[in-house]
């Protein structure tokens, strides 16, 4: 049995009916050429659910003492493991667009998984249009944290479209290969640099008790109006419909663009990709709240969670915590707008430094210590600690296969909450950055009116650069192959899965993005 850990009951503790909290991802996949839809996806299913032993948490249940969680909770083997009920097999309803997927999505992430099984599931979607399907796959935040769903990930795909697994992805077996390929170099190790969210991942350099004088010194700074950029939670955060009440219903859309557009803005400003990610997300927020006339005079703060994963941890359940970010929505002009939240990140970082992940730990839990108070009382809405949740999570660079079918997307879904109706999680894939947004459907409208307002805020970063030209998203649909394959066993292109966009050598004064994609 495992102990959890007091990150891994806070959101046990949190969770009630509107407020599910568990972490998903939506993939998109291309069949086969040659694949029938049905018996392919049946046989995936099938495979998936063939195992003898389940890595953790897949094969853990949630195990509590008299005490419930305010004593010691373990997560212990599920004697009665069924399989079939984790792992669904779905079909859209005709024509299965995007739309149609979105919705479905929408759904299952609004509800909550059940406690007395381990907690997660998986539905494989058939019925999408261009030959593709879905996978989506939510997993309670309690049991991971997003560097390790990247690992598992990882574990179940290969970037030889002729490779196929011969025991389930998720059997103990497969993730013991994947370990013991990592350890002697045979798969790439993703490093330090790429496993970490906005924050650097930070090395302990200095004694315990000066770093945490140190943090303490610098929080009193700040609430006395002396922290210069620093930004803490609950500090200052304005209200808007972002910090409503929440209810049960979700409303899910998702976009990439490519990786290069974006860090070309952060190295253009002098910051880094997620500085240009902050840049990005803030622009289109406050245009979203320009046009339902309520945006706050004060900017709002964003939550961003910070990778503390050491490099070769595959096993840790939750290693993160979190810095506030000012997200510089009361500025006009994208310039000063990005300077402002390049500085405030900066500012969060050095909060952080020479602290050991331990010692970030311990910051960060006295940090959310009033969000622990509030947010049974109900206050949550009152007294936000942020406005939104904006998280980075490093992803693979390379485009890979499931059994033969090629990944074409994956989208991140998150956790909204009362006080922030919003997250926007975004993760690297290929040679593009693919966005899932969540949002509470009543007090969040029109959300799906968001991935126009990113691509004009983009727009606005690189007219103020002075670099690019203007580009659309990429769209989700995969470009058909340039090439047949030979005769014999058939399977996917490895060309590109969207189209270029088209340039133009003329930028006009004002352009407003339309994605391919249906919302």
């Amino acid at each position: 049995m495992k102990k959890l850990s007091l990150v891994d009951k806070g959101f046990l503790t949190s969770e009630n009916r509107e407020t599910p909290m568990h972490v998903a991802s939506l993939g998109l996949y291309t069949l086969p050429e040659g694949a029938d839809e049905q018996q392919f996806l049946h046989t995936l299913a099938g495979n998936v659910r063939n195992a003898q032993a389940l890595l953790p948490p897949f094969g853990d249940r949630l195990r509590l003492g008299r005490l419930g969680l305010a004593g010691a909770a373990y997560w212990e083997p599920d004697a009665a493991m069924d399989m079939d009920y984790h792992v669904r097999h779905s079909a859209l309803p005709k024509p299965g667009r995007y739309r149609e997927l979105f919705n479905l999505t929408s759904r299952l992430h609004g509800t909550l998984l059940e406690r007395s099984r381990p907690l997660w599931e998986m539905h494989v979607i058939e019925g999408l249009q261009n030959r593709q399907f879905a996978v989506y796959t939510k997993t309670h935040h309690a049991a991971v944290d997003g560097a390790r769903s990247i690992h598992i990930s990882r574990s179940m795909l290969s970037t030889d479209p002729n490779h196929v697994l011969e025991e389930s992805p998720l059997s103990l077996q497969s993730w013991q290969r994947y370990k013991d390929a990592l350890r002697s170099g045979k798969q790439i190790v993703h490093s330090d640099e790429e496993l970490r969210n906005v924050a650097d991942v930070l090395k302990s350099t200095f004694d315990s008790s000066t770093n945490l004088v140190r943090a303490l010194s610098a929080f009193s700074r700040t609430w006395a109006g002396r922290g210069g950029a620093l930004s803490l939670p609950h500090q200052q955060v304005p209200i808007s419909s972002l910090n409503h009440s929440i209810h049960g219903a979700r409303r899910f859309v998702a976009q990439s663009w490519p990786f290069s557009r974006i860090e070309a803005i952060g190295k253009a400003f002098d910051g880094t990709f997620n500085d240009a990610v902050l840049a990005m997300c803030s622009g289109a927020l406050r245009q979203y709240l320009k046009t339902h006339a309520e945006l706050p005079e004060q900017p709002l703060k964003s939550m961003v969670p910070v990778s503390l994963r050491k490099e070769g941890d595959l096993e840790s359940g939750n290693a993160i915590a979190a810095i506030s970010a000012n997200l510089a929505t009361d500025v006009a002009d994208p310039t000063r707008r990005i300077q402002a939240i390049i500085a405030s990140v900066r500012a969060g970082k050095a909060f952080y430094a020479g602290m050991s992940s331990k010692e970030i730990e311990l910051v960060s839990a006295v940090l959310q210590a009033p969000t622990l108070l509030l947010l049974p009382l109900g206050l949550m809405a009152r007294l936000p600690p942020y406005n939104v949740a904006i998280s980075n999570v490093p992803g693979i660079r390379e485009t890979m296969y499931w059994n033969g079918a090629r990944m074409d997307g994956s989208y991140p879904l998150s956790i909204v909450t009362d006080g922030m109706a919003m997250n926007i999680t975004l993760i690297t894939y290929d040679q593009n950055v693919d966005f899932g947004i969540v949002a509470c459907r009543k007090s969040v409208p029109q959300v799906q009116r968001f991935i126009d307002y990113m691509e004009e805020a983009l727009i606005e970063l690189e007219d103020a650069a002075g670099i690019g030209s203007p580009k659309q998203p990429r769209p989700l649909t995969p470009r058909k192959p340039k090439t047949k394959r030979k005769a014999g066993i058939k399977r996917p292109s490895t060309a590109s899965i969207s189209a270029k966009p088209k340039t133009t050598t003329k930028r006009k004064t004002k352009v407003k993005a339309k994605p391919k994609n249906p919302q």
